[in-house]
């Protein structure tokens, strides 16, 4: 992994201001149908920390997947400033593409403040350094398959995975909704906190929608599956750095009607919980 990929990633969040509260992105070629949601999210809220005084941070955003995103051509952001209190600021992003919006996002934002204190602790998991990364884990399980997918697969990406318990996603074996893994931006990133919280945003829609198919064998590989992100809430407890091994803890309490809930704790290796997520997506087969 050489530089260029995570100076890929932070060009991707780094929107280009177009007219006051607009702002323009673009999407890499992955490989992917449509634009990746971790994508959207991320993009959306450095849009929203644009128009935010610097001594306040994001601490809760919700959105909704709209439409799929279309990655042959920009992402036009729109950012409506609700509301600016003496502590919280509250914004909406609205991601437009082909004259119709795709995804939108309220996020609010807080200055720092002490206050009570306390988190559920970390569960035990082995140390990141002796987990195979999920590139690896991919390479292993393509090799046994007769036809290999290509694009998607092969291509670098600015962030790193290393699953605790390991699914193969070509061949799934039924499992309890729960799964860890490790994750971070591959190469250091700048200091600045509001970015870290930017591709933490880009981090935590990469596994969670998986985690809802564990007990049913099935995997977004299956040309007779189709899955998509439907909605998006993150909470942000503490400070981190996403440039260092976070532990994300995924589990699914229901899936019902088509959809999967799924919920996550992201911790530092410190055991620090420092955000939280949400997520319910469309979990749907096709005879």
């Amino acid at each position: 992994m050489n530089t260029e990929t995570i100076n890929e990633l932070i060009h991707i969040l780094d929107l280009e201001e177009i007219e006051k509260n607009y702002y323009l992105a673009t999407s890499p070629n992955e490989g992917w149908q449509r634009v990746y949601g971790g994508q959207v999210i991320g993009q959306a809220l450095v849009a929203a920390s644009r128009t935010v005084p610097e001594d306040r941070r994001a601490h809760s955003l919700h959105g909704y997947f709209l439409r799929p995103g279309d990655t042959t051509i920009p992402i036009l952001y729109s950012v409506d400033r609700i509301r600016d209190g003496k502590s919280f600021t509250t914004r909406r992003v609205v991601a437009i593409q082909h004259g119709r919006p795709i995804f939108n996002m309220s996020i609010s934002f807080q200055t720092l403040e002490d206050g009570f204190d306390h988190q559920f602790p970390m569960p035990d998991a082995p140390a990141p350094d002796s987990l195979k990364s999920e590139r690896d884990l991919r390479d292993e399980w393509l090799a046994s398959l007769p036809e290999k997918p290509t694009d998607w697969v092969s291509s670098e990406r600015p962030i790193e995975m290393r699953p605790v318990d390991p699914v193969n996603i070509f061949q799934p074996e039924k499992r309890q909704p729960q799964q860890m893994c490790w994750m971070k931006a591959k190469n250091p990133l700048p200091d600045d906190p509001r970015l870290h919280q930017c591709v933490l945003a880009y981090l935590s829609d990469w596994s969670l929608l998986d985690t809802a198919t564990l007990p049913h064998a099935v995997s977004f590989t299956q040309n007779n599956m189709q899955m998509a992100s439907l909605d998006h809430a993150m909470w942000f407890h503490r400070s981190f750095r996403a440039d260092e091994w976070l532990l994300y803890v995924q589990d699914s309490p229901s899936a019902s009607g088509a959809r999967g809930l799924n919920r996550g704790l992201i911790y530092d290796q410190r055991g620090v919980l420092v955000a939280s997520a949400a997520q319910e997506g469309l979990i749907r087969i096709h005879d």
